[in-house]
């Protein structure tokens, strides 16, 4: 949904580094993945099609912080928390 957006802070060594994905467009979504030892992060459309992708070493990844869009109240506007 536009406007769901996940924070990751990674540790580099010298300090820290943080990178954030956004939903852009209305229909898609942001899905996190973990696979052995990676974290992916992917902004993808209503069909599944990958549009930007981000792989971090999950034992670099300090913190991975969800921002779910608002959700649409019964008047249909959204609610900004």
């Amino acid at each position: 949904m536009k406007g769901d957006r996940v924070e990751i802070v990674v540790d580099t060594g010298n300090g820290t580094s943080s990178y954030e994905i956004t939903a852009t467009k209305a229909g898609r979504r942001v899905e996190i993945s973990t696979n052995r030892s990676v974290t992916e992060v992917a902004e993808v459309t209503r069909s599944g099609t990958p549009i930007r992708t981000a792989r971090f070493l999950s034992a670099r990844v300090i913190a991975l912080v969800e921002h779910p869009a608002g959700d649409p109240s019964p008047d249909g506007s959204r609610d900004e928390r």
